[in-house]
């Protein structure tokens, strides 16, 4: 059987040329040979619709298509900053979408999916907002908008959450225990992969009286992309540069 593997937090975008083609070069040389590749949100730094095919769009849909076409399934979960990830975007790369939280079967091992923005239950800000932001209301209003405003509104907040982010407590942003807990209860799992803080780390910690874990990918940067990489000899996390 295939490896899989798993990234998340690669925030592509025009004004991050390296790490687009540090990603394309990912897909030419690991990932076609794997089973499945999992993409756990933020695959984008800002997703305005399917329909806008601005540079370099275009190129990052045929990359994840070729993937795709040539045998190994890609499964991508939305993010804070792509939520808007939709059908036709699935259509043009052969996606599957996956819902938040999502539980798979990795090699026998039962384990849970988040992007991670979920677990971080203490910023009560944050979560009031992104409840509002992926309301139908709000969605069907921004996309009513030409391409060029989207643009202008996703930049402008992006600005006003990174001036909000600089003024939080670190530990706010991060991940709740209890809600970890919660999730894994809920789905049964005794493994939790996911990313969005930017903080990776393999947690271990006991749950129902059996030992635990929780990975934490890192996000991607111009030089070097992090990956997990699971067969049937066990997980081990990597580097790609």
């Amino acid at each position: 059987m295939q490896d899989i593997l798993i990234i998340s937090d690669l925030h592509l975008s025009r004004d991050r040329p390296a790490t687009i083609n540090l990603f394309l070069r990912f897909l030419e040389e690991q990932a076609k040979s794997a089973g499945h590749l999992y993409i756990l949100g933020d695959l984008f730094d800002a997703w305005i619709g399917d329909d806008d095919i601005t540079p370099p769009v275009p190129h990052i849909l045929t990359a994840l298509q070729d993937l795709s076409t040539k045998g190994c399934a890609l499964s991508i979960m939305h993010g804070n900053r792509d939520f808007l990830l939709g059908k036709a975007f699935a259509e043009a790369t052969g996606c599957n979408l996956l819902p938040d939280p999502a539980t798979v079967d990795l090699f026998g091992t039962p384990t849970l999916l988040m992007h991670g923005d979920l677990l971080c239950s203490d910023d009560e800000e944050y979560l009031q907002a992104r409840k509002l932001l992926r309301s139908e209301a709000f969605i069907a209003d921004f996309l009513a908008r030409s391409i060029e405003e989207r643009q202008l509104l996703a930049a402008e907040y992006r600005q006003r959450s990174g001036e909000v982010v600089s003024l939080k407590p670190a530990d706010i942003m991060d991940v709740n225990q209890r809600t970890v807990e919660g999730y894994m209860r809920e789905q049964g799992v005794q493994q939790l992969i996911h990313g969005h803080t930017h903080r990776p780390a393999l947690h271990q910690f006991e749950l129902e009286g059996m030992p635990a874990r929780r990975y934490v990918l890192k996000d991607w940067h111009e030089t070097a992309g992090s990956y997990i990489r699971i067969n049937s000899e066990g997980i081990t996390q990597a580097t790609f540069q």
